[in-house]
């Protein structure tokens, strides 16, 4: 059999391309390594004094320290989160625009199917940062006492309690849900527009069972005035270790919001690795924890690789408690 011989225009050709490609590399990893340059955006969903913004604002200022360069907070509220989550994803993919994303972005996708973007494919991850752990607070009548006692009540007694949360979609209305397919029980949900309403609703006795932020919860707990029945994450909270994880009684359960910072899909794995570097830097501070527990959230760093697989796994959790509860955007 004759051999085919390549011409020297082919090789040429050849060359030629792969010259251009490592001078891309080249040209693109010296640019990554020279970033940052210019102030960094860092994108938030919610108002100014929520939870979420409060851990904004704890992480830019460590993480500017770390970068050199100014990392800025901006408030792109509205649609629950979705409004920033479009201006990110219609950004730039050069490392100067992101996002600290949390997990309704994940819940949204399987109650909006007509929105912008895709929580999945418009963004990269770069690092997980923080979960909020909720917890079930109850009125002083309700019986229960430990997370077996709850869950005992309410598969006994199906229908005759209520329960409210922050709004349909919200980790805590979701994770409630997956407590009552669980518990195999029926309880009414009653939305409401945050922990300021819920709370004193729950003292007074208007609505029996509510899920609120750690510390929406504990103050009013520590003061006797309604009782902090369980936490809905599996670990018990530094500070807060006489409130029984919700797992005790329904084992592997764990319900829990997460914060990660996202940038818009295409930006370059060197800028991701440098920027997950910078927070794993920034989560690894000492104080860390402590700063963060006052505004009820715990240290949760995770890489840019292992979030990517983590975002599709939870995404498909949130997917199939609204499909087997019937829940649909209200």
């Amino acid at each position: 059999m004759q051999r085919k011989t390549r011409s020297p225009s082919m090789s040429r050709r050849a060359a030629l391309l792969l010259a251009i490609a490592a001078t891309a590399t080249a040209s693109t990893g010296a640019w990554a390594q020279a970033w940052p340059t210019k102030p960094v955006r860092l994108v938030v969903g919610y108002s100014a004094g929520g939870g979420v913004d409060a851990m904004a604002r704890l992480l830019a200022p460590r993480l500017s320290a770390v970068l050199g360069q100014q990392v800025v907070v901006e408030n792109r509220t509205g649609a629950a989160g979705l409004i920033a989550g479009d201006t990110v994803a219609r950004a730039a993919p050069d490392g100067y625009t992101l996002m600290l994303g949390d997990s309704s972005l994940l819940i949204a996708q399987h109650l909006q199917p007509r929105m912008s973007f895709d929580p999945i494919k418009s963004f990269t991850p770069v690092a997980g940062v923080f979960t909020l752990p909720l917890v079930i607070v109850v009125n002083n009548d309700v019986p229960a006492k430990t997370p077996a006692e709850f869950v005992k009540l309410l598969r006994d007694q199906p229908g005759r309690f209520s329960y409210a949360t922050s709004g349909v979609g919200t980790v805590h209305h979701l994770g409630f849900e997956m407590l009552k397919a669980k518990a195999r029980s029926f309880v009414v949900h009653i939305p409401y527009r945050g922990a300021s309403q819920i709370v004193p609703d729950v003292m007074s006795g208007q609505v029996p069972i509510g899920v609120v932020s750690a510390t929406s919860a504990i103050a009013q707990a520590r003061a006797g005035k309604l009782r902090a029945l369980a936490v809905m994450n599996p670990v018990k909270l530094a500070g807060a270790e006489d409130i029984a994880p919700l797992s005790d009684a329904l084992p592997g359960f764990s319900a829990v919001p997460r914060l990660y910072v996202l940038a818009p899909t295409g930006t370059p794995a060197p800028i991701v690795d440098k920027l997950s570097d910078a927070l794993r830097t920034v989560m690894d501070a000492p104080d860390i924890a402590q700063v963060s527990a006052q505004q009820g959230a715990v240290p949760a760093y995770m890489p840019a690789g292992p979030l990517a697989a983590d975002i599709v796994r939870e995404s498909a959790e949130w997917g199939k408690v609204i499909r087997e509860q019937g829940i649909t955007a209200q």
